[in-house]
């Protein structure tokens, strides 16, 4: 039986890649889809639609929160609700890889704006639809790379290490109202952009699959199951956690 039957779900970044993965797999779990990026996400919205899926898709830019308030207003209204929020929208497939000293000042604060900020207004925007319902499902995404330190990616990692912060601070202050947020934690997921980011080939993939104790490629698919499970019922109980889907390369 379908998981997530009825229930409405956003999915930010879903115009390709892994957010594109995501929105498809949610709808066919039974999800209505509300889906966003930068250009409007029309052919991840067709592949639901064709597939006999509910979906709304829009153009919006998560680090203009009137834009977000919108959206999410938009959501509620057309979907009866907002059950769930899934923060994928995020800078990472087309960065170079770099030392500390070679990241400017404004690529940081670009990563920090979309990845950090971006994210936090999204929470924002769905809490008012969330607290009437007096329930709802946050999935942040954040990366095994916080675990792990890794190096020549500090203004991502640093990103992404906030956003499981951010996680645990926000599943103390909404508990009560019946929210739960919590963090799916990929590692080097071979999506589009990561397979046409040079930074992303040969040794450095190599010596990524050697630490994993499931020594392959990560693929899109492999985070399905963790996903659903978050905007899922059956994870009702659980909040400000991080899960790590990585094939074991960090055990957390």
């Amino acid at each position: 039986m379908a998981r997530l039957v009825e229930r409405s779900i956003i999915v930010t970044g879903a115009a390709q890649g892994i957010g594109a993965a995501y929105a498809k797999a949610l709808a066919s779990e039974g999800a209505k889809l509300a889906l966003c990026d930068l250009a409007p996400p029309d052919e991840t919205a067709d592949a639901i639609r064709s597939a006999g899926g509910t979906v709304l898709a829009r153009a919006c830019d998560i680090t203009q929160p009137a834009a977000v308030a919108a959206f999410a207003a938009e959501v509620e209204r057309e979907h009866g609700g907002i059950q769930a929020l899934v923060n994928n929208a995020a800078l990472f497939g087309n960065l170079a890889l770099k030392s500390l000293e070679d990241i400017t000042s404004e690529e940081w604060d670009q990563v920090m704006r979309v990845n950090v900020r971006g994210t936090f207004e999204c929470i924002k925007a769905v809490m008012p639809a969330m607290r009437r319902q007096g329930y709802g499902k946050i999935v942040n995404i954040a990366s095994a790379t916080v675990f792990k330190g890794a190096p020549m990616m500090l203004h991502y990692v640093a990103s992404k290490g906030a956003i499981v912060a951010l996680t645990r601070s926000v599943a103390r202050e909404v508990g009560d109202a019946g929210i739960r947020i919590n963090c799916l934690a990929p590692g080097l997921t071979m999506s589009a952009n990561v397979e046409a980011n040079q930074d992303w080939a040969g040794r450095i993939v190599e010596a990524n699959i050697a630490s994993r104790c499931l020594k392959r490629d990560a693929v899109p698919d492999d985070l399905i199951g963790a996903l659903v499970f978050l905007a899922s019922g059956e994870s009702d109980f659980m909040t400000g956690q991080t899960i790590v889907v990585d094939g074991g390369s960090v055990t957390h």
